[in-house]
């Protein structure tokens, strides 16, 4: 089907756009590749979906022809509201090697598509850059920033797509195993996705009302440790029950896994690790590690509770796209399209203030590392304060109040003293009292 406007000819002159998904997939996928197909189907443009990520380009016992799907209005004017991914995904990494760039360049130079929009993560953001770079003018290039993670390094008001779905449906969740919670007198430890940053537990437990949430942010550099994140959540609980609650619920971002001891994480057994070398966190059931711990320590001070581990993520990412996410998928796979069809390249695509800016991926790269800066919970934002203060967790005026220490100590059946000594390092670095101003 040619749209009205466009002819053969004028695919030629536009050449052809593939769009291509990598990394883990985010609610939003979808509309991203119908907008940017709908929108170079209507300059002329060929589009050329790509399969499963850059796994059929990268691997030399594939044929990468086998990757390549033509796409017309028709295939995707009714894909936006739907999670997953109509062209698969793949966390096939091209940048290992030169050869591997070129077998990569070689099969899209053969197809004949000289521009490509990528749809993914830092990890995908990298392999985009690299491919601009490797070709060398022949490859324009354009990335659409995709993780529920929401930690590409972005303006902090720029959310990642995909990241208000997952907050969304993790809420739900998490709602309901705090009204299970409170019926059961039982505590949940909520493991939430976020390989580094703890952008999307802290957005679940805050907007729900978790008890506590716990990200590796929060944990000054060389103090996070599987111990100090038992005793701030079994703090939480002394403080609940001393408060009159038996039950709940403590949502942990799994980056917090990045700083446990790896023998620790041994115990779990073998961390595989993805293509680009990033531990696979979610196939760690640390949840399972932390209730274990949590239970022991609950033990040594005499209490006995019911601990229930739950790790939240795979449910997320494929889940369908509330308005927001669509609404700004559509933009983000519009803006993506334009800016290639007009000589554009080399460029993550944002929506800032309801406008379109490119932003470089050169500036994006960390040149410490050569790879794609991460953008973390910023702890000393009002935002997060405020998170804090809602938190039933230790605080420094708990151990300062004769009384709340006393009660505290009660609970758990250690004098005020005892209680101190064993409790006292979590306040050490506590966060000055939200300002105002």
């Amino acid at each position: 089907m040619t749209p009205a406007g466009a002819s053969n000819a004028s695919n030629a002159a536009n050449g052809s756009v593939g769009i291509l998904v990598g990394g883990g997939p985010a609610p939003g996928i979808n509309a991203v590749i119908a907008a940017a197909t709908i929108r170079a189907r209507l300059s002329g443009a060929e589009v050329v979906g790509i399969t499963n990520g850059f796994q059929k380009l990268v691997d030399p016992h594939q044929d990468p022809r086998d990757a390549f799907r033509v796409l017309d209005i028709n295939d995707v004017s009714r894909i936006h509201f739907r999670g997953g991914s109509t062209l698969g995904t793949s966390r096939a990494n091209p940048t290992r090697s030169d050869a591997d760039l070129d077998r990569v360049l070689d099969a899209l130079q053969q197809r004949g598509i000289d521009k490509l929009i990528t749809i993914g993560g830092d990890d995908t953001a990298f392999s985009c850059s690299r491919l601009a770079d490797r070709a060398g003018g022949r490859l324009a290039v354009a990335h659409v920033p995709k993780t529920i993670d929401n930690d590409l390094d972005l303006p902090p008001a720029i959310d990642t797509f995909g990241y208000h779905t997952a907050r969304s449906v993790g809420v739900e969740i998490v709602q309901n195993l705090m009204v299970d919670a409170r019926t059961t007198e039982r505590w949940y430890l909520v493991i939430a996705m976020g390989r580094k940053a703890g952008h999307l537990g802290l957005g679940i437990g805050k907007s729900a009302g978790a008890t506590l949430t716990i990200i590796p942010e929060e944990f000054p550099e060389g103090t996070l440790t599987l111990s100090r994140v038992v005793d701030t959540i079994v703090g939480g609980i002394i403080k609940r029950r001393a408060e009159g609650r038996q039950d709940g619920v403590a949502v942990v971002a799994e980056g917090v896994a990045l700083g446990i001891e790896p023998q620790e994480l041994e115990s779990l057994g073998p961390a595989e690790r993805d293509a680009h070398g990033h531990v696979r966190l979610a196939e760690v059931d640390i949840g399972i590690l932390i209730k274990k711990r949590v239970r022991a320590r609950l033990s040594e001070l005499g209490i006995d509770l019911t601990v229930v581990s739950k790790n939240l993520g795979y449910e997320l990412r494929c889940a369908d796209p509330v308005p927001f996410d669509m609404e700004y998928c559509r933009d983000l796979g519009y803006c993506a399209s334009k800016f290639l069809l007009e000589g554009g390249s080399g460029c993550l695509v944002s929506m800032q203030a309801g406008r379109f800016v490119p932003v470089r991926l050169a500036d994006l790269i960390d040149p410490g590392t050569g790879r794609m800066q991460v953008r973390m919970v910023d702890v000393h934002s009002t935002r997060y304060a405020i998170a804090r203060r809602y938190m039933i967790r230790l605080r420094r005026d708990d151990l300062e109040d004769p009384g709340k220490l006393a009660s505290l100590a009660t609970t758990c059946n250690l004098s005020p003293a005892g209680f101190a000594s064993e409790f006292g390092y979590l306040v050490e670095d506590e966060l000055p009292p939200l300002v105002l101003i």
